[in-house]
């Protein structure tokens, strides 16, 4: 209702359409994308929408509520401004022109309730929001993977955020009350519903961090690196003991991208027949392994983070707790008890 009233105020016009792309939480699977790997992610109850009304021209004009700022841009003339929200919408035009595809413009107005900068997706969800309104009013059919793969080039070729699959793949085609074990290397996914009994909470540090002025596209790099000095496509290719069989091939820091990567992608497909099991208490423990392999091996947690995850562990009802997303700041995420919900947030909080 307030994107259509603000649409409304701002068009003096109806919107005939509505488009909404849900944030995510990684439940395993962290810098694992990239490297062609396994994650194991799910959307939240935080999303982002778009009231728009399509245009007769290829004209875009788009305002945000939550910058209170209005952008407008010419499909056919794409340049590079400045940093911002808008970028995201330019590059995923310009990534679905590569594609071949023929856009159509149109007026629209943007909010989003996905915390930005927190880990959760807020910049992949305005991507393929952005997307589906394009497939929608150009009368193109909807292919969540293909969008992700523009989602993903977008990012990449136009923002310069060098960002693997999974935050653009899970917010096209999450499914409610599941979580998906996606293969970053031939785009399957096999969706794995929560144990019985247990609800997934977001903790919020309330730090942020910028992925683009990150030490994020230095730990893609350095695994890129560890993967050639090994002889292997990409680090996706090795088991935790091959890498150890192999481990004097790699200096030290290298070493640790590696040994992160390799036992992150085991602890993931694991996790995924857990999930099938419905253990709980398993997947708790794969979930304060990562915590700690993301901590010492591939350094990308933070002193919030790691206070986030000790304050959730120990209260009660919880089963295991770890960063998700990039790190340097965001969030963290535990899975508990659900009929220790309310307590465990309570102590959590006062922790």
């Amino acid at each position: 209702m307030r994107l259509r009233q603000a649409f409304r105020e701002s068009f003096a016009t109806e919107a005939s359409l509505l488009v909404r792309a849900p944030g995510r939480v990684n439940l395993l699977g962290e810098h694992t994308d990239y490297n062609e790997g396994f994650v194991l992610p799910m959307a939240i109850d935080r999303s982002l929408g778009i009231a728009l009304r399509p245009r007769d021209d290829r004209h875009v004009v788009l305002r945000s509520l939550d910058f209170d700022d209005e952008r407008r841009f010419d499909l056919d003339r794409l340049k590079h401004e400045r940093d911002g929200w808008i970028e995201y919408v330019k590059g995923t035009a310009w990534a679905l022109g590569k594609a071949g595809l023929r856009l159509r413009g149109f007026d629209g107005v943007l909010s989003g309730e996905i915390p930005i900068g927190a880990g959760l997706s807020s910049s992949a969800a305005l991507a393929i929001a952005v997307a589906r309104a394009f497939f929608a009013i150009s009368n193109l059919d909807w292919d969540p993977v293909a969008a992700a793969r523009w989602a993903q080039r977008a990012e990449n070729g136009w923002v310069g955020v060098q960002c693997g699959i999974m935050d653009p793949f899970i917010v096209a085609a999450a499914r409610a009350g599941h979580a998906l074990l996606i293969d970053c290397r031939d785009l399957t996914a096999a969706p794995r519903a929560l144990p019985s009994g247990t609800v997934v909470v977001v903790l919020d540090t309330g730090t942020r961090r910028q992925l683009s002025d990150s030490a994020y596209n230095q730990r893609r790099a350095g695994c890129e690196q560890a993967a050639a000095l090994l002889g292997v496509r990409s680090l996706r290719d090795l088991c935790p003991e091959e890498l150890r069989r192999r481990e004097g091939v790699l200096p030290n820091a290298l070493l640790a991208l590696a040994r992160h990567v390799v036992s992150e992608n085991a602890r993931t497909v694991e996790a995924a027949d857990v999930l099938l099991r419905g253990d709980a208490l398993r997947l708790g423990v794969l979930m304060a392994e990562s915590h700690r392999s993301l901590r010492d091996d591939f350094r990308v947690s933070s002193p919030a983070l790691d206070a986030m995850v000790l304050s959730a562990s120990e209260a009660p009802g919880c089963f295991g707790a770890r960063m998700t997303g990039a790190g340097f700041g965001g969030c963290a995420v535990a899975l508990v008890r659900e009929s220790d919900g309310p307590e465990f947030t309570l102590a959590a909080t006062r922790a």
